[in-house]
């Protein structure tokens, strides 16, 4: 973990940073926000930001958005009141750490944070085989290609991988391909010079060179634009990279792992991704697969992550019996993910030490169900239904307004769930994000993850 800390904290920066060592961080030091951002645009980035209350919190947090700099920040100050507490929360601090510093507190903001602490459970026989793998190839330099369904852990894998290789003391550095324009990736990912384009106001170091020496994790690389896939291409082969609107190449050693939840043999088929990539990426692969077809590991992953949000709400949590057999009864289409939400619902919503089945809920309050497969296939068949009933109403609708219904309806019947709605529409994720923010900004509502929108 790396803890960036700004502002001299009257005396107290010197026992903040000793805590955050001992907490295994690299700590960094910048003295203002100004020479905070001047680090960070130098690639010595930071997984968390601490800073004194008292410096210019809006500012950083004005200038790391519109440098699309990612890192939540974290106030800290001596002395400070409650309003001011609050002002810094207000500010865009995501926490407010009072000082002299309680190592015991940023042990647990830390660790609440950055929540980089992701092990890889294994116990079911298919699960063991791919981690038996992944050790294999993890200390050589081969790029690998990790694929499954959303949800079933694959940058848990990539953390895994990287852990175990030799680069395992340098930086491990992601990128979501889907969750960054596609104007901005190019930059995000090979960095620009002062003045490449509008905004560029500083030499800002893309992904490829902060992950310099270690391993970049290109998450959901099948929703690159195949114009910069051509760029990615190169720098993989040559491994130095073109910052925008530089002069020269850039050096980099680092190892690439990608991940997708498509096939891209079919994406290469369809001229959405670039056969010569794909053999570049895919030199090892580690298919991971979905949690229905890893039994043993249900409850296994269910304990881990209960004692771990009971732990974080001060709780003691244990499950029933009878929670158990519904666990290992239901089919978690949303994977591990889905799995490890209900957890967290579960702990929340118990009514004592032992979680029972009734603690057991979705998203929307309803039971986690045992034949939670026939109820989905309930659903679609009730959906269908629906779209055959509807279908006059849609005479006289616009084409936009029958693509806008249909996404919405598909997106409430996924609750929520982005990649899952994708994959029924048949559109890539960024096509689908891209369109759900056209909506937002005439003011539809849009179902929100893990929830669908109110019937009206």
């Amino acid at each position: 973990m790396r803890v960036l800390i700004i502002g001299n904290l009257a005396g107290q920066l010197s026992t903040a940073t000793k805590i955050a060592f001992d907490q295994g961080a690299k700590v960094l030091h910048a003295s203002d926000a100004p020479g905070a951002l001047d680090l960070l645009r130098t690639g010595r980035g930071a997984d968390i930001v601490m800073i004194d209350v008292h410096e210019d919190i809006t500012g950083l947090v004005g200038a790391m958005k519109q440098e699309r700099i990612v890192a939540p920040v974290v106030a800290c100050g001596i002395g400070a009141t409650p309003d001011t507490a609050a002002a810094a929360i207000r500010a865009g601090a995501r926490e407010f750490i009072p000082l002299p510093p309680d190592p015991e507190l940023i042990a647990a903001v830390l660790a609440a944070v950055a929540d980089d602490d992701r092990p890889l459970i294994a116990h079911d026989p298919a699960m063991m085989e791919i981690k038996a793998l992944a050790d294999q190839i993890a200390p050589s330099d081969a790029s690998v290609l990790i694929t499954g369904e959303s949800g079933v852990g694959k940058e848990v894998m990539a953390r895994y991988v990287h852990r175990r290789s030799k680069r395992a003391d340098k930086p491990f550095i992601s990128v979501n391909c889907a969750a960054i324009p596609e104007n901005l990736l190019e930059s995000e990912l090979f960095g620009h010079e002062k003045g490449a384009f509008t905004g560029a106001v500083a030499r800002r170091i893309g992904k490829f060179e902060e992950a310099d020496g270690g391993t970049l994790l290109l998450d959901e690389i099948s929703e690159m634009d195949i114009r910069l896939q051509a760029k990615l291409l190169r720098a993989i082969q040559e491994r130095e990279i073109d910052r925008v609107g530089g002069s020269k190449p850039v050096p980099v050693n680092i190892r690439i792992i990608a991940t997708s939840n498509r096939i891209l043999q079919e994406a290469v088929i369809r001229g959405e991704f670039r056969k010569d990539l794909l053999y570049r990426l895919n030199v090892m692969n580690l298919h991971i697969p979905p949690l229905r077809e890893r039994p043993n590991d249900l409850l296994a992953l269910a304990d881990y992550f209960v004692e771990k949000y009971a732990t974080a709400n001060g709780f003691t949590r244990r499950l029933s019996d009878a929670a158990r057999e519904r666990i290992q009864s239901a089919a978690w289409l949303g994977n591990v993910r889905e799995l490890e939400n209900a957890m967290h619902r579960a702990v929340i919503l118990a009514n004592g030490t032992d979680i029972s089945v009734d603690a057991l809920r979705t998203p929307d309050g309803r039971p986690v169900q045992a034949n939670a497969l026939d109820a989905t296939a309930e659903r679609a068949v009730n959906a269908a239904e629906a779209a055959v009933k509807g279908a006059a109403y849609r005479i006289g609708q616009t084409v936009a307004e029958v693509e806008q219904d249909l996404i919405l309806q598909t997106l409430d019947h996924c609750l929520g769930n982005r990649t899952h709605a994708a994959n029924i529409l048949g559109i890539s994720i960024r096509t689908l994000r891209n369109k759900l923010r056209a909506y937002q900004d005439a003011g539809v509502e849009v179902a929100a993850p893990g929830e669908a929108r109110a019937a009206g």
